[in-house]
């Protein structure tokens, strides 16, 4: 993979760009550049989304004492302050327990050299053609002393990284089919053979690296200035557009031309949000007049999962992945199925038999120290997270929403909550909203534009960015479940 080093010097000559490049516009002139022979990168994207208008986003140096510190930790944590948080910081609190987490994982005390970990997070990002997440990471492997000849493909990583392969494919897949002989598989590899701790950390590693795969492609994260992708060397072709504006981060002209396509009348996205609400009210109401038995919540549990196997976007389509992602991974044809077609039935994963809070939490505690708890106030931070409003109203309980959400994704894995409704999630989530969130949960590598702005429509980005944390927890969470609870078997 090509490292653009050439583009991470140029960068750091870009931040002086008013004094390199001047415009008539600015009252400066082009004499100096061109004497000098500096090619002067521009980033080839509107911002630190593709999907949410750079005005939208909080701009560096506009920021509140609160995100400042959030900015200046995460700055301090990584070296750079990247597109993820500049997305992320729509929500301030998850964005810290998010910062703590990852920065725990990968370069506090723990298990696994600091290498492995960020080799690790390439194998699970590349699993998901995360190509942005794949590019960081190879620059931090780099970074922290890792061996060059690793990232010519899997075949070329030690055979304990190899061993990780399988587990790292179903994980990222299709996780009901983990059983307690993939993690025998991996304890007893005789000299290649992993510590029942370094295997948690791994599974930590891969869980939360296969999520924020979602989270990249959900809410459209741009490449990074200094990665493949990220910059053009080219002069802008905007006519009357200030050069200096352009590396400046000011695309407006580009946001109008991009956003104008596939409106939608503001009065059919108003009725749609007081079309959600009254049922919420009387969802409401039913719940406080009579509660369905427990074999007919079972038989609604079972309907919402069979359908949700015919969930599927009019325009999915394979996506090959490119050689310098795939070179990371083995069997490039292994992918997402639903786990009830064909015939194939997989027992319901009950929570009330293992569940995070009783089982899987106290397990990563005990051998992985703190982590558990980290990753626990993480979720309950994103489940619980409310500003009590919804697009233009205020003073709202999403409490039901968000729950239908989170139980949604749930069910798509197998995992059933024996005191919830699934009857609720067919009134709350429509179809393009089904759709968002099987594609982002499942298949992050073929969301698009449209499935975003399609769904919700008259919510804010930052609502929608909310929808993503939803997303990206339950995922991690469900992954987590089969994965510790294969190891829980194994260990009894």
């Amino acid at each position: 993979m090509r490292l653009a080093t050439t583009a991470n010097e140029a960068y750091t000559a870009s931040l002086a760009v008013s004094e390199l490049l001047g415009c008539k516009q600015c009252g400066g002139g082009r004499g100096q550049d061109e004497e000098l022979g500096i090619r002067i990168p521009r980033p080839l994207g509107h911002g630190p989304s593709r999907f949410i208008p750079e005005k939208e986003i909080l701009q560096v140096g506009s920021e509140d004492a609160q995100m400042h510190t959030l900015f200046a930790d995460s700055f301090a944590a990584l070296g750079r302050l990247d597109n993820i948080t500049l997305v992320m910081v729509f929500h301030p609190q998850y964005l810290e327990s998010f910062l703590k987490t990852q920065h725990y994982l990968l370069q506090m005390d723990g298990p696994l050299p600091l290498h492995y970990r960020h080799y690790i997070g390439i194998m699970a990002a590349a699993r998901h053609q995360c190509s942005y997440l794949v590019n960081l990471h190879v620059n931090d492997f780099l970074h922290v002393g890792g061996d060059p000849k690793w990232l010519n493909g899997l075949e070329n990583a030690p055979q304990k990284l190899q061993n990780l392969g399988e587990l790292n494919k179903v994980l990222a897949h299709r996780p009901w089919l983990i059983t307690k002989e993939h993690i025998e598989g991996l304890l007893k590899a005789e000299e290649h053979s992993w510590s029942l701790a370094e295997l948690v950390h791994a599974v930590v590693l891969l869980t939360h690296y296969h999520s924020l795969a979602s989270f990249t492609f959900g809410c459209g994260i741009s490449p990074e200035i200094h990665c493949d992708g990220g910059h053009t060397f080219r002069p802008p072709s905007v006519s009357n557009y200030c050069i200096c504006d352009i590396t400046n981060g000011n695309h407006s002209v580009d946001e109008m031309q991009v956003n104008s396509a596939g409106n939608v009348s503001v009065s059919d996205s108003f009725f749609e949000v007081e079309a959600l609400m009254e049922k919420m009210r009387q969802l409401q109401e039913c719940r406080d007049e009579e509660e369905a038995s427990q074999e007919e919540m079972a038989s609604r549990f079972e309907i919402e999962k069979r359908e949700s196997m015919f969930v599927f976007s009019s325009d999915d389509e394979e996506v090959t992945p490119a050689r310098d992602v795939s070179r990371h991974f083995e069997d490039t044809s292994y992918g997402y199925k639903d786990f009830s077609r064909h015939g194939m039935h997989v027992p319901t994963f009950r929570v009330q038999d293992y569940c995070w809070e009783d089982h899987g939490y106290s397990l990563v505690n005990r051998l992985y120290p703190d982590v558990g708890q980290l990753i626990d106030e993480k979720f309950h931070i994103a489940y619980n997270l409310t500003y009590n409003t919804m697009a233009m109203h205020k003073d709202v309980d999403t409490s039901m929403l968000r729950r239908a959400i989170w139980n949604y994704i749930h069910c798509m894995f197998g995992i059933r909550y024996d005191d919830y409704d699934y009857g609720e999630i067919n009134q709350l989530l429509d179809r393009s909203f089904k759709v968002y969130i099987k594609t982002v949960v499942c298949t992050p590598e073929k969301v698009t534009r449209r499935m975003y702005d399609s769904f919700w429509r008259q919510f804010k980005h930052s609502e929608k960015v909310h929808v993503n944390l939803l997303l990206i927890e339950a995922r991690m969470q469900a992954e987590l479940l089969y994965a510790l609870r294969a190891i829980t078997r194994y260990m009894t």
